[in-house]
């Protein structure tokens, strides 16, 4: 019998049952915007699609799961036997396969193939973040690979194929395979140029031998590997698979798993090679060269995440605060809970179109396009990455103590948020490329003054930032010191022009104000309350119901 005392009120509706594509009018207006309308139905009917699977509460109990019961290393079979295995919770296999059906490792062959697989991306992450890693992986080995026709021949169709086969064996036997990496280790971490792991050449055979450690490798399930190695010639890239043709385990010695802060679902593992069979992909002493597409392409995938990691807090925040009442009426409906609302759906709004924009300059492939990525995609990874953590605990402050309580879904967001800041360089990491960009390849700059240069005349705000952001080029003195300075101008004036061109008044006077106009504080919450602030989170509300 129930207890007298116990009655329930107040309390919010789970946000469940909702397509998470079709409500997220950023997302599917970008889609619309970008992909040509011959391809738009298809692409409009596959993320719908997608976006009803990941609002469900199958999604949603697959997520908890997987979250709940991390992946657990088995070194040795009972008969000790070395396996080097990990485990996963169905949970697991589930989301996975439910990704790779949905395409979302196949984009480098179809028609806005990035466009429509960056939306799914950001989608399917509002499930469950954590399998995002191998999926990322398998689809950006795909450029690595075309370095060797030979190779890419042989193992693109499996990387993009929409069918997940689980568990290792004989590629040859697999419809579809998952891809990992492992570039860093103990001594040397992002400073890859400094790896110990030798790879010494078999006469005859064309492979080499491996030894020497990775002291991360992403995804160690998988069925192979891209990883840098010293070889004679220098530090190179080799294809290591975990099943050899004979049908043979490879030497890949999985020595533990990461106990992490955050992706408690993904494994994340410190591998040794002893004489672990490797094919060269590329050329000798290239590895970096022949590895940068690969990481040029999760580093996309690093912005495209945190959008989705920002939208599905946002998301809450706004959903619960539509349906809690406190001081004689619903909390969005309270000045100052609609004013953070509206600055938290500024910043997922602005990095939504970001990611967006660079996935159809990755489809549109011209020397234009390709100039820009070089600069703007790492102060895209550099600024959006960063403001995720910053939107998803303020998010989860609107949501008061609920929001502190794991069955809310927001602490599983929170440890996530900060990974993408870290994976595939750091923030300095980003800052000193674009310093790089710009010392060597100055097209990239005018590319970039191309595409910021499309708003210029439509707010003064705009205008002013982009003369400060050359003044800052103007003027090289302490540039390396000042990098993260220049990084966070140049983010925030292209999600400026993105935002002045393609969104709704409302938004894009609200983020020029406050983000480049200097009318705004430190914290989130502290927009100018002339601006129409009910519009913006209106406009971020995840249903209508």
């Amino acid at each position: 019998m129930a207890a007298t005392t116990h009655t329930v009120t107040n309390q919010v509706p789970p946000l469940v049952g909702h397509d998470v594509f079709a409500t997220d009018r950023v997302l599917s207006e970008a889609v619309e915007r970008h992909i040509e309308p011959g391809i738009l139905p298809v692409a409009l009917e596959e993320l719908g699609e997608l976006g009803q699977a990941a609002g469900s509460a199958q999604a949603q109990k697959w997520g908890a799961q997987a979250n709940a019961h991390p992946p657990v290393l088995r070194t040795h079979d009972r008969y000790g036997h070395r396996v080097d295995e990990v485990e996963f919770h169905p949970s697991w296999h589930r989301l996975l396969g439910h990704a790779v059906s949905a395409g979302l490792t196949d984009a480098w062959g179809r028609p806005a193939g990035h466009v429509r697989r960056a939306a799914g991306f950001l989608v399917w992450t509002q499930a469950e973040a954590g399998h995002g890693c191998p999926l990322s992986m398998t689809h950006a080995a795909v450029p690595a690979l075309r370095t060797d026709p030979e190779l890419a021949a042989v193992w693109e169709p499996l990387l993009t194929s929409h069918t997940y086969v689980q568990g290792l064996r004989n590629p040859r036997e697999k419809a579809g395979v998952l891809f990992g990496m492992g570039m860093t280790e103990k001594q040397g971490g992002t400073d890859v140029r400094s790896n110990t792991t030798r790879a010494e050449p078999l006469s005859g055979e064309g492979g080499y031998l491996l030894t020497g450690h990775k002291w991360f490798c992403s995804a160690p399930m998988s069925d192979g590997f891209l990883v840098l190695a010293q070889a004679p010639g220098g530090l190179s890239c080799f294809l290591v698979p975990r099943v050899l043709p004979d049908g043979s385990r490879n030497v890949f010695l999985i020595q533990r798993l990461k106990d992490k802060l955050g992706n408690r679902s993904n494994a994340s593992a410190e591998v040794e090679f002893d004489g672990t069979w490797a094919r060269l992909v590329g050329e000798e002493g290239r590895g970096v060269r022949t590895i940068i597409e690969m990481v040029a392409a999760t580093r996309l995938d690093c912005v495209v995440g945190s959008a989705g990691l920002m939208r599905q807090a946002v998301a809450q925040a706004v959903h619960h605060s539509a349906y809690r009442d406190a001081f004689g009426g619903p909390l969005i409906d309270k000045p100052l809970m609609r004013n953070v609302l509206a600055d938290l759906a500024l910043e997922s709004e602005a990095a939504t179109v970001l990611g967006m924009r660079l996935a159809a300059a990755y489809d549109a492939d011209t020397d234009q396009e390709r100039a820009f990525l070089r600069l703007a995609l790492p102060a895209a990874k550099f600024w959006v990455t960063k403001r995720c953590t910053a939107v998803v605990g303020e998010a989860l402050e609107c949501l008061g103590g609920n929001g502190y309580v794991e069955e809310s879904g927001m602490p599983r967001l929170l440890r996530e948020a900060p990974l993408n800041s870290i994976w595939e360089g750091s923030g300095n990491v980003q800052a000193l490329d674009v310093l790089r960009a710009l010392s060597r390849e100055p097209r990239a700059l005018d590319a970039f003054l191309r595409e910021v240069g499309k708003a210029r005349g439509a707010d003064h705000r705009l205008d002013a930032a982009i003369k400060g952001l050359l003044t800052e080029l103007a003027d090289l003195a302490g540039i390396e010191a000042r990098a993260r300075r220049l990084v966070e101008r140049f983010a925030l004036v292209l999600q400026g022009s993105l935002l002045v061109r393609w969104a709704p008044p409302d938004v894009a006077d609200a983020f020029c104000a406050s983000r480049l106009g200097g009318d705004g504080g430190a914290v989130f919450g502290t927009l100018p309350h002339s601006l129409d602030l009910a519009s913006v989170v209106a406009r971020a509300r995840p249903s209508a119901g």
